[in-house]
């Protein structure tokens, strides 16, 4: 079966419109913003770079502060470092990169922020068999968690991920816990979900039908947390927690993301890359929670990794 590109488009652009009005029929007052984008020349050594995209953002809500949700589809003669960091053979070969990424930050700070994505690439040299793959995932990051709502979030990605193989979720979800660690924390960022990259084995059609029930599946994840949570009533310390652990989000995604780094290298549209970063955040010194308090519950339960569905 033959690589198809433009399925992969079709895909994207229809789950960044699925999960767009869905999200906005869950906040039930604000809209998204559409951003069509071209990428500006001449931001990168590589001259040759282009392509553009669809970045869609919703702020203040009456249940999402801030949500973006964004398309993107680039292409060059080679790819950045980012990229070839653990693939050095694939040096100095052109490159197609499109994906959906996404981050969810709720004004309530019982609902946790969540994020996504799904992508492809090819890398590409004449001559030779095109190299390419998918990768994806999403995860969840609460302030106020509650187990059922973190058991609820890894039984939907196991069944997301079930009709590929039993030893998909338990890898996926191994490898999401690893990824999103933040090593001078010592801390996860959450309490994790799926996260897969490289997924080349068994043919495209394959790898692109498991990508697509990754991304199927985050809405069925995240969307009935938001309803349990969204009325639940919270005090401005509970703000301010919010706020000072979303400082987490803030260093992961500038100091370790993969995405992040290879969108500013590539070139990429810095306002739709930096959309994932909280309208809010805080940092205080040497912040430490009370014994016994629930900031304490998180600190102790949830930022480590742990079998939810045991």
């Amino acid at each position: 079966m033959s690589i198809d590109i433009e399925a992969v488009e079709k895909y994207l652009l229809g789950l960044q419109a699925n999960i767009c009005n869905d999200l906005a029929e869950a906040d039930g007052e604000a809209e998204f913003i559409i951003d069509n984008w071209q990428r500006e020349p001449g931001r990168t050594d590589d001259k040759s770079l282009q392509g553009g995209g669809r970045t869609r953002v919703m702020t203040n809500g009456a249940v999402i502060e801030k949500a973006g949700v964004n398309y993107s589809r680039v292409r060059g003669r080679q790819l950045p470092a980012s990229a070839t960091a653990a693939r050095p053979q694939l040096a100095g070969r052109s490159f197609q990169a499109l994906g959906v990424s996404l981050v969810i930050h709720p004004l309530n700070p019982h609902i946790p922020t969540s994020h996504a994505n799904v992508r492809f690439f090819i890398a590409e040299k004449e001559g030779e068999e095109p190299v390419w793959w998918f990768g994806g995932g999403w995860d969840l990051t609460p302030y106020y968690p509650q187990r059922e709502d973190v058991v609820h979030w890894h039984q939907t990605a196991k069944a997301a991920c079930g009709p590929f193989g039993k030893e998909v979720y338990p890898k996926y979800k191994k490898w999401c816990d690893e990824y999103f660690y933040l090593p001078h924390r010592d801390e996860t960022r959450g309490v994790g979900g799926l996260f897969f990259d490289d997924l080349n084995e068994g043919g495209f059609e394959n790898c692109f039908a498991l990508t697509r029930a990754v991304g199927d599946a985050y809405l069925r994840a995240y969307l009935p947390i938001v309803e349990r949570r969204k009325n639940d009533a919270y005090t401005q310390k509970q703000v301010d927690f919010q706020r000072y652990r979303r400082g987490r989000y803030v260093e992961f995604n500038l100091v370790y993301d993969r995405g992040t780094l290879f969108g500013l290298q590539s070139g990429g549209r810095t306002e739709s890359i930096l959309m994932s970063l909280p309208p809010l955040a805080a940092w205080d010194y040497n912040w430490q929670p009370e014994p016994g308090s629930s900031e304490e519950d998180l600190y102790l339960n949830y930022l480590k990794p742990a079998d939810w569905l045991a």
